[in-house]
């Protein structure tokens, strides 16, 4: 049982890891990356959704019927961003001011949706639980590390901190839209084509 869950856990990770091998929540990869803040905030409600959504589908899962099954997911998933809209809002409205729309299209997210689908309704709470925990996990810090470096190339600063001087020259584009289809592209190059392909080389 235990390395069942460590297999769970650490799948989405690395090898199984959601969005630099199976390339989804793109879209908010490349809307809200820009900005190391937005992001975390961003990802930290990814990850609170993806977890509790997940949890609580597999606690219901056998009282679902199937012809309702997707209207039972988007409710419960839509229930838990219309949790984090309201934090953002009541102790955080500068940050939600900048997301925006983004906040709402959580719910829309493939990820949330995919896990549901391909796990949460196949296991037990706990193994869900753990699932939806490594699924948000692995969403965040590939996003965190995609905006960590468009911010400090795009602005020279992370968090508001100044970190080069005056003697660098902003990288304008990216803080741009083109930026973070780099970015991401480089990640997924570095990660899979350098990472993951030595380890299977050493499995062999």
């Amino acid at each position: 049982m235990k390395g069942k869950v460590k297999q769970v856990f650490l799948d989405p990770l690395g090898k199984n890891n959601p969005v630099f091998v199976q390339i989804l929540g793109i879209c908010s990869t490349l809307a809200v990356t820009n900005s190391f803040r937005n992001t975390l905030v961003m990802t930290l409600g990814v990850l609170f959704t993806t977890t509790l959504s997940s949890f609580t589908l597999s606690i219901i899962r056998k009282l679902i019927p199937s012809r309702i099954r997707m209207m039972v997911e988007t409710l419960i998933i839509a229930s838990f961003v219309i949790v984090v809209d309201i934090v953002l809002k009541a102790w955080y409205p500068e940050i939600w001011k900048q997301l925006g729309p983004y906040v709402g299209l959580i719910i829309t997210n493939c990820i949330i949706m995919g896990r549901a689908e391909a796990f949460a309704l196949n296991n037990t709470p706990g193994l869900s639980l753990v699932d939806g925990l490594a699924s948000g996990l692995g969403y965040t810090y590939v996003l965190l590390i995609i905006s960590f470096f468009r911010e400090l190339l795009g602005s020279g600063s992370i968090l508001g901190f100044t970190v080069f001087g005056d003697w660098f020259t902003k990288w304008s584009i990216m803080i741009m839209p083109p930026g973070a289809f780099f970015m991401l592209a480089i990640f997924i190059w570095v990660v899979k084509g350098l990472i993951l392909k030595d380890e299977e080389e050493v499995k062999k």
